[in-house]
């Protein structure tokens, strides 16, 4: 039995011409922050679907998702051109891993990522969990452009309500700015020059890292975190690096 519901386009916010967050009034079941639905297109008399993360948070009423255009992707396109009013599919049961309850305690929390895999870390700072079992939060956001440091509102207003515990790092590799962290994350966590930015370190004793990003991110991140005696996360055998391919 199919398990995709018909929703409703509440907006399309086209953020660059690319970049761009759907909201969608849906009914599927409860999900935890840091899961993705599934939404789907009819398509040549099939529906076709592809994983995207909640960016809302479990208590907002609204879905909502963001992604970046992929021109020979058969999804993407079509969903960046829907308008207010359209249909839309989404899977009622929500899926996925990277979440609070499969990380253990720690004082420190670095949410670590690249592109659109901003969103499920906003889902889960838009909760109350986060704010409840760490004591420090980074939130680092690495970009090709500065255009694309989007969520500005949303994450200046965490910032806001939470400025004692939380701090947010933008990356921008392919132009030079005078705010953000040039290069990627793993060259400045090898070198210091994210936690001097933060003025905080990242060890085994004070840490968790949650990473969500695009492979060669994840890899390289993960061995610059290694290096520092950071260990990967498993049910088995719990350490202090999660990790999410947003690929």
């Amino acid at each position: 039995m199919s398990n995709w519901v018909e929703g409703k386009v509440i907006e399309n916010k086209h953020w660059t011409e690319l970049l761009y967050s759907l909201r969608i009034e849906a009914e599927i079941e409860p999900f935890i922050a840091g899961q993705y639905g599934r939404l789907g297109l009819q398509i040549d008399d099939q529906i076709v679907g592809r994983p995207y993360s909640f960016v809302n948070a479990p208590h907002e009423s609204l879905l909502e998702f963001y992604s970046i255009t992929v021109s020979e992707g058969p999804l993407s396109p079509r969903l960046a051109e829907l308008r207010v009013g359209d249909s839309i599919y989404i899977d009622k049961r929500p899926n996925g891993f990277f979440t609070l309850n499969e990380v253990p305690d720690g004082r420190d929390m670095w949410m670590l990522a690249t592109g659109t895999a901003l969103g499920p870390f906003l889902s889960i700072l838009k909760s109350k969990e986060v704010w409840q079992r760490f004591e420090n939060i980074v939130l680092v956001h690495a970009v090709r452009f500065a255009k694309e440091l989007t969520y500005q509102d949303t994450i200046a207003s965490i910032e806001s309500e939470f400025k004692q515990h939380f701090k947010m790092i933008p990356f921008v590799s392919r132009e030079d700015t005078d705010f953000a962290l040039p290069g990627r994350i793993p060259a400045a966590i090898q070198n210091g020059s994210l936690e001097e930015r933060v003025n905080l370190q990242i060890s085994p004793e004070s840490s968790q890292v949650m990473m969500c990003g695009n492979p060669d991110m994840l890899t390289d991140t993960r061995n610059a975190l290694v290096e520092k005696g950071l260990k990967k996360n498993l049910r088995r055998s719990p350490g202090q690096i999660t990790t999410e391919s947003y690929w």
